[in-house]
């Protein structure tokens, strides 16, 4: 069998894009923070006071990731939680003051990071790129929680 061209596989490209996009972002943008944990912070400077269920459903982490980010977003005091007063048994989670500083910080970063990680780009290609990409993601997310799924009945 002959050697594959990686060049066509999506998820090897993907990884790529994904290495570069670390780089920048341990150059431009921060070496504390991470870009998921700064998902988390944007998600809350949006809709303060969301549980963390929704948090990782919003920016798309799985149930332990969105844990352990907010862990740490929690020990670094960039979070606080609350109890929910409609339901004891969840906190809701809001900015601290430092944590809204640092997602101002950082979204002004990230606007230069992503200039220069698309700059090869036209604004045209760019949107084609977003517009396909929201495709492809729709997509693996409906593989991954196909409609109709969900734990089984009874439980």
């Amino acid at each position: 069998m002959q050697a594959v061209d990686l060049s066509t596989h999506p998820g090897h490209l993907a990884r790529r894009l994904q290495q570069a996009h670390h780089l920048l972002w341990n150059t431009m943008v921060s070496q504390e923070i991470t870009s998921p944990q700064f998902a988390v912070l944007n998600a809350l400077t949006a809709e303060p006071g969301l549980d963390q269920r929704t948090v990782g459903e919003r920016v798309g982490l799985d149930r332990s990731t969105v844990a352990e980010v907010i862990t740490r977003l929690l020990r670094r005091e960039l979070l606080d939680k609350v109890r929910d007063p409609d339901d004891g048994r969840r906190f809701l989670l809001r900015l601290t003051d430092e944590g809204a500083r640092t997602h101002r910080r950082l979204a002004l970063r990230t606007v230069g990071m992503n200039q220069v990680f698309l700059g090869p780009l036209s604004s045209e290609e760019q949107q084609t790129l977003f517009g396909l990409m929201h495709r492809v993601a729709g997509a693996a997310e409906a593989l991954r929680m196909p409609e109709g799924a969900g734990p089984p009945a009874g439980r």
